[in-house]
């Protein structure tokens, strides 16, 4: 079954949400957050910098102007890639490692092995 607007929006008339499609559903809200180069690299800073830094902290490391940092944020934490904790005046933002599963669970299917492809190829080496 693909998975078109048809779909989805009879999914959204049920009262409950298939546990499959809620998984689909924040799989494409991920990759789509990640599609950007300049929101990966937001998370790669964030990671590498010990997990948590402040907003300006973030934005100095880029050179595009405050308005497209914040909104590379704001779509990072709606995917639920950052979370952001207000500290006085300040914004910190923090990587939810659970959202990033989410790719990790997909990328999985990608492991196995897939109708014995993998012995075939190991016994023609």
């Amino acid at each position: 079954m693909t998975w078109n607007s048809w779909t989805w929006k009879q999914l959204a008339k049920r009262k409950t949400v298939p546990r499959a499609a809620r998984r689909l559903e924040d799989l494409d809200e991920v990759v789509s957050a990640l599609a950007h180069a300049s929101r990966r690299q937001i998370l790669l800073v964030v990671h590498f910098r010990g997990g948590e830094m402040t907003a300006g902290d973030i934005a100095s490391r880029f050179e595009c102007a405050w308005p497209t940092v914040t909104r590379h944020l704001r779509v990072l934490e709606d995917a639920g890639l950052l979370v952001q904790e207000k500290r006085g005046r300040t914004r910190n933002y923090r990587i939810d490692r659970r959202k990033l599963g989410v790719v990790a669970d997909w990328l999985h299917w990608f492991d196995g092995d897939t109708g014995g492809q993998k012995k075939k190829q190991r016994a023609t080496v």
